[in-house]
């Protein structure tokens, strides 16, 4: 997910005017077409439902009996219902009516539970096996968990934009003020890449849109049976979640929106990926912060600026001589991102890199070297997100607005500006028409309370969109973990956060007022052999 909202130190240098493509006609809102559309494939998945068996290996490998699959029919054109279907792959788990802290008390099921996990481009279909996590199991057992692939994902008539083969390139370079050669050489590698995705994905390539992804949204509560929606959307999940509600208020029962993004229409989505990128690098020295009060352990320095120096050395060394042939700056790159999204990678981040300028390679080739038996699906993966983010709104068709604001952005956030443009910049030459994004409002009493999950330093999604998120869903509540930066909060270790995620979705009770969490504790460091 690549949706932000941030106004730190290095704010007041973005955004510059946006040079964007002129939108298609399509309408802003959903059309009429579109809602008669979607209210009558909604009405043939109820009285189809869903026909759930065992789960191919495919879709869930490892599956226990209990998990079983189907899948559900939507139109791949709602303003065309009666034209082309896709099958969307679902996954169930049945609620277990059991307490989990007492065996002989049943508890009432409350119906299904439907996740997304973000993206674009990820799927739900393992949600069903988090009902064993301890911290799960009281929501698994008033509740169906049911997760999906939305439409492109996996086996859900899936997106490809050039071949898996070549999708993970290594090792590759990862420059932080990019020479203009290399800036041509990334342009022609974007051109290539849309037309790739027109010519893999044919006439279907328009479809793939947040907006289609709530409506297959309720077309899957229908085929499940339920007249109202319980949903729970992580990161981007939370953006065609808030759609949803906007489109189909009365179809809402409860909903749960963690590391909420900013659904301002003036920010999707190029606004957004340059705010995540200042995000970033707050975040970034968050992680720096944290090695260099265990330069103990780690030995990469006693500041944060000594640890940058550390990270900068790795970086020269590997432009060099890639570790093990496949970890270049690039690779690295990749891997101590992931640490920005999540602290509980900071441990094995740090003692690879320590590893690694102390003579060791292995941790760091272990950790960042690309896999061929993920190339597939990660190829897929980016082939949605680079298909709904382009498809959703207008984008800068001049090389030159991305070269100015990128370049002014790089000053003073390096970390990830460069790489997250790059991963965009298809859209500057994109095939397919682009929509006006729907502007995300809803009224006093249009919607049941929706909770909001927020941390206060998370990078991928910034605390000011889940604010402008609140703001835009009238009795919305939020519930903030206070300086702590993980991408997404729901059943992790905060027990404050998950109280009010079980009075929520158990109870139906949201706080009073918006509400905040002490951090959870910072990772611990881990000794590193050899170092």
């Amino acid at each position: 997910m690549r949706a932000a909202a941030l106004y730190s130190a290095a704010g007041s240098l973005l955004l510059t005017a946006l040079a964007a493509a002129p939108a298609a006609p399509a309408p802003a809102a959903p059309g009429a077409a579109e809602l008669r559309g979607t209210a009558l494939a909604a009405a043939r998945a109820r009285a189809a439902g869903i026909d759930f068996g065992p789960c191919r290996a495919a879709e869930v490998p490892g599956t226990p009996a209990g998990v079983r699959c189907g899948t559900v029919s939507v139109p791949l054109d709602y303003a065309h219902p009666d034209g082309r279907q896709i099958k969307l792959t679902v996954s169930r788990a049945r609620a277990t009516q059991k307490d989990p802290h007492n065996s002989k008390r049943k508890v009432p099921r409350q119906g299904a539970l439907v996740f997304n996990p973000g993206g674009p481009g990820a799927s739900g279909m393992y949600f069903p096996l988090i009902g064993t996590v301890a911290g799960w199991q009281r929501i698994a057992a008033g509740y169906d968990l049911v997760g999906y692939a939305p439409r492109g994902v996996g086996r859900s008539a899936p997106l490809s934009c050039e071949d898996p083969k070549r999708f993970l390139k290594a090792p590759t370079e990862a420059p932080v003020h990019p020479s203009e050669a290399y800036k041509r050489e990334r342009i022609a590698q974007a051109r290539a890449y849309a037309r790739g995705c027109a010519q893999r994905s044919g006439s279907r390539l328009r479809f793939y849109t947040s907006l289609n992804n709530a409506r297959d949204l309720d077309v899957l509560r229908a085929a499940l049976g339920e007249d109202r929606l319980t949903f729970m959307g992580a990161s981007y999940g939370t953006y065609f979640g808030a759609l949803y509600a906007a489109m189909f208020p009365s179809h809402v029962r409860r909903m749960v929106l963690d590391a909420a993004v900013d659904p301002d229409p003036e920010k999707i989505w190029y606004r957004s990926n340059l705010e995540q990128s200042a995000a970033f690098e707050d975040r970034w020295a968050d992680f720096r912060e944290w090695i260099a009060r265990h330069d103990d352990v780690y030995r990469l320095g006693a500041t944060s600026e000594r640890v940058q120096r550390s990270y900068d050395t790795a970086r020269e060394r590997l432009a060099g001589k890639a570790a093990g042939g496949k970890v270049g700056p690039g690779q690295l790159q990749n891997a101590f991102l992931s640490a920005g999204y999540y602290e509980d990678h900071w441990p094995s981040r740090a003692a690879a890199l320590s590893a690694y300028l102390h003579g060791d390679p292995g941790p760091l080739v272990r950790l960042a070297a690309p896999r061929p038996e993920t190339a597939a699906e990660a190829e897929n993966a980016s082939a949605v997100y680079t298909a709904v983010e382009c498809n959703d709104a207008p984008w800068p068709t001049d090389w030159e607005v991305w070269d100015r604001d990128n370049t002014r952005l790089a000053r003073v956030a390096p970390f990830e500006t460069w790489d997250n443009a790059w991963t965009n910049l298809p859209c500057a030459y994109w095939p397919a028409p682009r929509q006006r994004p729907l502007d995300v409002r809803t009224g006093p009493g249009e919607l049941p309370p929706v909770l909001i999950l927020a941390a206060e330093r998370d990078a991928a999604a910034p605390y000011q969109g889940a604010l402008s998120m609140n703001r835009r869903l009238a009795g919305s509540v939020l519930v903030t973990e206070r300086d702590a930066g993980t991408h997404g909060i729901a059943g992790g270790p905060n027990a404050c956060v998950n109280g009010h995620l079980h009075a929520y979705l158990l109870e139906g009770r949201v706080p009073a007022r918006h509400t905040s969490c002490a951090p959870r504790r910072p990772p611990a460091a881990r000794p590193v052999k050899g170092a």
